[in-house]
């Protein structure tokens, strides 16, 4: 296996945090939201107790590929997107979409980035 990956929701987050962690890690970026209620339908399945019908959002498809090759080859994935609402919807998506990909799947929690905080 290989190193442990963190996802971090931008770029600017993940250059920082890949600095502070070293080459233990490898850092990535989700870009914000991977996915989203389809925009040409209810986007749920009533006959299914509502159940939302999620789909990748077009132009975070390659993201997305590259997130699970990553998770694919790594130790660990740990989701460390901001410690919010939108953050944990964020890291919902991810284990969803990853967890095929890796089975060992945390949720990280950075309350500011810095390196005290990031070790």
């Amino acid at each position: 296996m290989g190193k442990r990956l963190v996802i971090v929701e931008s770029p600017a987050k993940a250059k920082t945090v890949n600095k502070y962690l070293g080459s233990d890690f490898l850092v990535k970026a989700s870009m914000g939201h991977i996915r989203d209620l389809p925009k040409k339908s209810l986007g749920v399945d009533i006959e299914h107790d509502f159940e939302p019908d999620y789909e990748i959002i077009p132009a975070r498809t390659s993201t997305v590929a590259e997130l699970q090759k990553a998770a694919k080859q790594s130790e660990a994935v740990l989701l460390a997107a901001d410690p919010d609402r939108e953050g944990e919807a964020i890291c919902w998506h991810l284990s969803t979409v990853l967890g095929a990909f890796n089975k060992n799947i945390y949720r990280v929690l950075f309350h500011e980035i810095t390196k005290s905080a990031v070790k």
